[in-house]
């Protein structure tokens, strides 16, 4: 049997060579490349066709979940595995809704990282212990509404971009943005801005400092 490859994906140089040491020692598991922001993610995971990629889900530009949706997009059967900060109910829905197999803690002392990597390559879905009793995605009213397009771009808003900004980042039009983001707020009955920037908040969609 072939070995599992992996593209490890995290904004932090240091964070990124740790996993790769740990993974060298591993059976069955090939670290074949790195990507040190979610856009180079795209960019390598493209190039390299990993089966499992352990991206960060907090890095600046495009986050893990919008480099997610946008991977799997043309690589639909690579297994994304989510490293986050944090654990709350929403996050973990948000990444598992984009399409990631797993969501486990970076700073969680019991995390097995290379039989996560294997779990998600075999197919199975993976949520670090105590994070959610259910994944369960009834009750999410408007929300279920915006398509993955318009959820990447609520993100981008809400983190300050500019429709031009977000034009760069997602490789669109900035009148394309523009109607994404007047459709958006249609669907959530939102016509500011602050108000956008509050509902991606509190839906857990942005971290605000």
């Amino acid at each position: 049997m072939s070995d599992i490859t992996v593209l490890l994906v995290d904004d932090h140089n240091l964070v990124r060579k740790g996993f790769r040491r740990l993974l060298e020692d591993e059976p069955g598991i090939q670290v074949v490349g790195e990507a040190n922001d979610g856009s180079d993610a795209v960019r390598i995971a493209q190039e390299l066709k990993p089966q499992v990629i352990v991206m960060d889900m907090s890095m600046p530009g495009l986050n893990g979940i919008q480099a997610c949706v946008e991977i799997l997009k043309v690589l639909p059967k690579t297994a994304i595995l989510m490293l986050s900060m944090y654990s709350e109910e929403a996050q973990v829905r948000n990444a598992l809704k984009a399409g990631a197999r797993g969501y486990v803690l970076k700073n969680a002392v019991d995390v097995d990282l290379a039989a996560a990597i294997r779990d998600v390559a075999a197919g199975k879905k993976v949520v670090g212990p105590g994070l959610i009793s259910e994944f369960n995605i009834e009750g999410e009213e408007k929300a279920e509404k915006l398509t993955p397009r318009e959820n990447q771009i609520l993100q981008l808003i809400a983190e300050g971009k500019s429709n031009k900004e977000i034009a760069a980042f997602l490789d669109l039009s900035p009148n394309t943005v523009a109607v994404h983001r007047a459709n958006l707020m249609e669907a959530l009955g939102i016509h500011r801005t602050a108000e956008l920037v509050l509902y991606a908040v509190r839906k857990g969609l942005v971290h605000l400092p």
